[in-house]
């Protein structure tokens, strides 16, 4: 944790000055009584559960799409939220292990979409955080991503008028690291995808072709177990055979749900990731191996390495490990995979940068 010092301080000052020269992004007013606000579960699915000690504000989430896209975020001024997760590309970054922080360095995971978050039962690829407000501190002070000091990022947070008053409205100690975690989880906690092809068929308002309701059926047949129900994905942990030895180098971040739990069974097991959007998010798996999804799918029909700790659901060729998929397959797979590309989820301005 860096400390401040005279030195510090002047050079704080300097930067100001130098900093008012330039234009700055402008924070629009908020002068509204605190809106508090109720997410809706899309019809069919699951119900949605709040964190009671940060309720939603149609303010608070405006604050948390502020900060999202605010470069003040990290300690050189130059990575937000937004530079690993491009509303684009469903909030996934589309590349395998990123250098986009500050270090420059690539990292040893790769960044995740950020898709119906509001269901989510853990985050990071192992579960390491348990909700959204704590989640957000990793990247903003990881040496390598943001690298912040939450004392600093107070600091220049307090510089911006419009900032402190908009902290001022919603929380009653305004300008903390805390709410500023707070602010960002309101915000992602709105980026609900649900208006897929796929959504208006299921609503009866469009009909899927004959391709396409093969890949679903296929889906169900071979994928469910995991990627299950309208959000397709179980939000567990699995090791889904894509390593058989797992390195307990960089802290264990390769040992997946084993380096939070410690549990021998957990080794190589990571979060199930959505099938929604799936096509926009490549590259694939915790550590983005898998370039496109032809080679995920291939994964599973012939590249499933055996161990201890594989997920007994992969057994599925007459107790042989593997989930066979023909080349007809894995082309209705994909067109129906396509159908899960929600558009509007990508576009929706109020998902995106308000500068």
């Amino acid at each position: 944790m860096r400390r401040f010092s005279a030195h510090r301080i002047v050079s704080f000052f300097l930067a100001g000055v130098i900093m008012s020269c330039k234009k700055e992004p402008v924070i629009p007013v908020s002068s509204e009584a605190v809106q508090y606000i109720t997410l809706t579960a899309p019809e069919g699915f699951p119900a949605i559960k709040i964190n009671s000690d940060n309720p939603l504000s149609n303010q608070g989430v405006e604050l948390g799409r502020l900060l999202f896209y605010d470069v003040r975020l990290s300690g050189n001024n130059k990575v937000s939220c937004a530079s690993c997760h491009s509303q684009r590309l469903a909030f996934s970054d589309g590349v395998a292990l990123t250098n986009a922080g500050v270090s420059g360095q690539n990292l040893e995971r790769h960044s995740p979409a950020l898709i119906n978050l509001a269901w989510a039962n853990g985050f990071f690829w192992d579960g390491g955080s348990k909700n959204l407000e704590s989640q957000a501190f990793g990247p903003i002070t990881n040496m390598h991503e943001m690298q912040q000091d939450l004392n600093e990022l107070e600091f220049e947070l307090k510089q911006v008028p419009e900032y402190v008053k908009r902290f001022s409205d919603i929380f009653k100690d305004g300008v903390k690291a805390t709410n500023v975690a707070k602010a960002l989880a309101q915000f992602q906690l709105t980026l609900i995808s649900s208006n897929s092809k796929y959504d208006k068929f299921k609503l009866g308002e469009i009909s899927l072709n004959a391709q396409e309701l093969r890949g679903l059926n296929l889906i169900h047949i071979k994928c469910k177990s995991c990627h299950s129900g309208e959000l397709f994905t179980d939000n567990a942990y699995h090791n889904n055979g894509i390593d058989d030895v797992y390195s307990d180098e960089h802290e264990g971040i390769h040992q997946g749900r084993y380096r939070i739990t410690h549990d021998p069974s957990d080794l190589g097991s990571f979060k199930t990731p959505t099938l929604r959007n799936v096509m926009l998010t490549a590259p694939y798996m915790h550590d983005g191996r898998f370039k496109n999804i032809d080679e995920v799918l291939e994964h599973y029909n012939s590249g499933l390495k055996k161990s201890s700790t594989v997920d007994p659901l992969l057994f599925q060729n007459n107790k042989q490990l593997g989930v066979p998929i023909s080349p007809k397959e894995k082309l209705d797979i994909k067109a129906f995979l396509m159908a899960l590309t929600d558009n509007d989820f990508i576009t929706n301005k109020k998902f995106s940068n308000a500068n």
